[in-house]
């Protein structure tokens, strides 16, 4: 393995510098990250088209992973419901230690090469699931012992590792290696490792609810109206497609509650 994340930090005494050095040396490190991401499209890519290929089939996407790189699965699998609108379980994030390891590291518990699978299994995991693996270092023996059975199982496995030629790359069947070099600070994995697992994980997931027909135009047709900004935005979706006014709009959002239905009613109503 390649191991770039544990390598010395391009820049020393750290201690030393003002705040301005501090935060302009971060945001030059983190430029970087887009352009890492951009390589490994071809990877992500082929791993978007499988989710999608066994979503269509009724399968779900997993995502599993340990400290950060599971909190960043979690994260990423929490936003689609309210934002396309789809099952809860369409897309679950597993992280080693349980939901107690969400807020509070669980000492040891990525060292366990048995629990991702136990853990998948009280999903009651088949076939038609995709599994990610999420490991900065690429070498997390949670995501090891997943991935591995997983793939006994005939699941589509794939993986966001951000070091070359790791152990979990080499076991997933749709790798995605975004080499991001040296942390700011030595081995901090959470940020230029974790800012480019979170861009590769808005990348997967978006292309895969667009493809599954969650988006209309550039619009979250699908979104839950949960709270009064999301409403408002409804109405203002409601009014562009169909050029209702806002009181029709709001009354259309009201009755159905939801964007998709409200402009299907009304496109309907003016064919009669």
């Amino acid at each position: 393995m390649i191991n770039t994340t544990e390598k010395d930090s391009n820049y020393q005494d750290l201690d030393k510098m003002s705040v301005l050095e501090l935060l302009n040396n971060i945001n030059k490190e983190d430029k970087t990250v887009p352009l890492a991401v951009e390589k490994s499209i071809p990877q992500i890519e082929a791993l978007v088209k499988v989710a999608v290929d066994r979503m269509k089939k009724g399968g779900r996407l997993f995502y599993i992973g340990a400290g950060t790189s599971g909190r960043l699965g979690i994260l990423d699998a929490s936003e689609c419901p309210p934002t396309y609108g789809v099952p809860f379980d369409w897309v679950i994030g597993l992280i080693a230690g349980g939901d107690i390891a969400i807020r509070k590291a669980v000492e040891f518990a990525e060292d366990d090469m048995e629990q991702a699978w136990i853990d998948l299994e009280e999903y009651a995991i088949n076939s038609n699931d995709v599994v990610i693996g999420i490991a900065a270092s690429g070498g997390t023996p949670y995501v090891i012992g997943g991935l591995e059975k997983a793939n006994e199982k005939g699941i589509a496995t794939g993986c966001i590792v951000c070091n070359g030629n790791s152990p979990i790359a080499e076991i997933a069947q749709y790798p995605v290696e975004v080499i991001v070099g040296p942390e700011f600070v030595t081995g901090s994995t959470r940020m230029k490792a974790g800012t480019a697992q979170k861009l590769v994980l808005n990348m997967i997931s978006t292309s895969v609810m667009i493809q599954l027909g969650r988006v209309k135009g550039n619009k979250m047709v699908d979104m839950q109206l949960s709270n009064h900004k999301l409403v408002a935005r409804g109405v203002r979706m409601v009014m562009a497609e169909t050029g209702a006014g806002e009181e029709i709009a709001t009354m259309l959002l009201e009755e159905f509650g939801n964007v998709r239905k409200a402009i299907e009613a009304f496109k309907m109503k003016q064919q009669l």
